[in-house]
């Protein structure tokens, strides 16, 4: 049996892997035998059996096939080498599979897909979902002419919707926003977009803050002037200032037809048709203006259908049927007398007699007085027709319609004269001549004695 530090020793350290300093020098070693994994030759003259028996036991050899096992070498360098260190949880005959880089570049792909997409779909959901709820609505206004991504960013600013682009597109999707309309509206945040475009196409808009006045029957404008500015609602100085400009306003056809005459106080006087008026709240002395004048062709236009044919035949224009319906309003109170008291005009007028009618007087006058004298009707001016044959320049007050219809369509009639009879029934004594005239006059003085 060889030692351990016997150079020529083929045997106990030929059997321990641990032993070898190099396991290149044991498998080219004289001793190894052949490396097919049999057993070493066993030395001259003896068997194996005997080599191992003589060995003895020794503590640090494994025994049985645990030895056997650990004899065997690899047939090669290059096999050995090619197969790698061994795993001995893998089965035998087990290779490692070699990685598949392009298989993972598709899933990592894939996954920033995936990822992107959700991103962009709940970008889209939550900017088109509903805002936030609240309790407290919002005041807004749209103003005219705005387009639907203007009003988009409206809704934005006011908490209505979240994305003001997003709801953009989507109105384009849905072929919405053309028929918006302007306003002030009201709304309260956490409501649907479907709900917004509801209120927005049918103008759902909140009822502006008004002012609202009433200008009598026969008010003239400067009482008109008084009273806007006795209820805080115009400035009587601007008011009256704006009157005497009609070309600046747009709200009659037939102002527009007003004579460029130097005698009229004020141009648009007659033009502004008494009424109960509602506005909102500030608007100016020419939006007042507007509305009375564009209310004045509104009631032309219930008048009979011939009423411009009847005019023409008349040889008469708007101008003037605004001037006479203006005289019968400031001298009459009963409907029922305005056509007879028109007749009156319209036989004096053929006769070229003065009208005389006192009305023309008072409204030179700053304050109406109960009782004209004689000096107050022999004033200077084109108005005074007691004076002045004919019609005065305009008319002196604003007329109502039932005043119209009497000056267009007066009663046929021979009489001349009229007074009041003073009784307290605001009725007239008429009388065809002269004569009956005195008389009548008489009887009214005798009813205002008793």
């Amino acid at each position: 049996m060889a030692k351990d530090n016997d150079d020529q020793a083929t045997g106990w350290k030929s059997l321990f892997p641990g032993d070898r300093l190099n396991p290149e020098e044991d498998e080219t070693a004289p001793g190894n035998g052949n490396r097919t994994g049999e057993p070493a030759e066993p030395a001259a003259g003896g068997r194996p059996e005997d080599g191992l028996a003589d060995a003895g036991p020794s503590p640090e050899m494994p025994s049985g096939e645990a030895a056997a096992g650990r004899r065997s070498r690899p047939k090669s360098k290059a096999k050995a080498a090619k197969a790698g260190p061994q795993d001995p949880d893998r089965p035998a005959g087990y290779r490692r599979r070699k990685p598949r880089p392009v298989l993972w570049s598709f899933f990592i792909a894939l996954g920033i897909v995936l990822v992107a997409a959700g991103s962009v779909l709940f970008y889209v959901w939550n900017g088109l979902r509903p805002a936030a709820a609240s309790d407290r609505p919002v005041r807004f206004t749209i103003e005219k002419g705005s387009r639907a991504d203007k009003v988009a960013e409206v809704l934005e600013e006011n908490g209505l919707i979240r994305n003001a682009f997003l709801f953009s597109y989507w109105l384009k999707l849905k072929n919405e926003g053309s028929r918006f309309q302007a306003g002030e509206y009201e709304m309260t945040p956490g409501i649907t977009r479907e709900e917004i475009v509801a209120k927005l196409n049918a103008g759902d808009t909140v009822a502006a803050e008004t002012v609202r006045f009433t200008i009598p029957e026969g008010f003239t404008v400067v009482q008109m002037a008084d009273r806007l500015a006795s209820e805080g609602i115009a400035d009587k100085e601007k008011f009256l200032a704006a009157l005497k400009n009609p070309s600046q306003f747009t709200g009659s056809v037939w102002a527009k037809l007003i004579p460029n005459d130097a005698d009229l106080r004020y141009p648009l006087e007659g033009y502004l048709f008494p009424d109960t008026y509602e506005l909102p709240k500030g608007s100016t002395e020419t939006d007042i203006i507007n509305r009375m004048l564009s209310e004045l062709d509104k009631k032309l236009g219930q008048l009979p259908e011939d009423w411009q044919t009847t005019l023409e035949e008349r040889g008469m224009t708007v101008h003037e049927l605004l001037t006479i319906a203006s005289l019968v309003e400031r001298e009459v109170v009963l409907d029922e007398e305005r056509p007879i008291v028109a007749s009156v005009i319209e036989n004096r007028l053929n006769k070229k007699m003065p009208l005389q009618i006192d009305a023309t007087i008072q409204y030179l006058l700053d304050k109406p007085k109960e009782k004209l004298t004689e000096n107050d009707l022999k004033v200077d001016s084109p108005y005074n027709t007691y004076r002045n044959p004919g019609l005065p320049p305009g008319p002196i007050a604003s007329p109502s319609l039932k005043s119209i219809e009497a000056a267009l369509y007066p009663a046929d009639t021979d009489y001349f004269y009229y007074v009041t009879k003073k009784d307290g029934s605001n009725r007239h004594l008429f009388a065809a001549t002269y004569k009956q005239h005195q008389k009548n006059k008489e009887l009214s003085e005798q009813n205002e004695k008793n």
